[in-house]
């Protein structure tokens, strides 16, 4: 009984290291650029 608790506890240690070591890494895309409508278009002539 005592071994499956030490087992218990080792693997939810092990759980609980891995979650928060591992961190995604941040989005660097920049956001698309937003479109201009054609009333925008024609008024700044772009």
């Amino acid at each position: 009984m005592q071994r499956l608790c030490r087992i218990t506890l080792a693997g939810l240690l092990t759980l609980a290291l891995t979650a928060c070591a591992t961190t995604p890494p941040p989005d660097l895309t920049p956001p698309p650029q937003k479109r201009l409508d054609a009333k925008t278009t024609l008024e700044n002539k772009r």
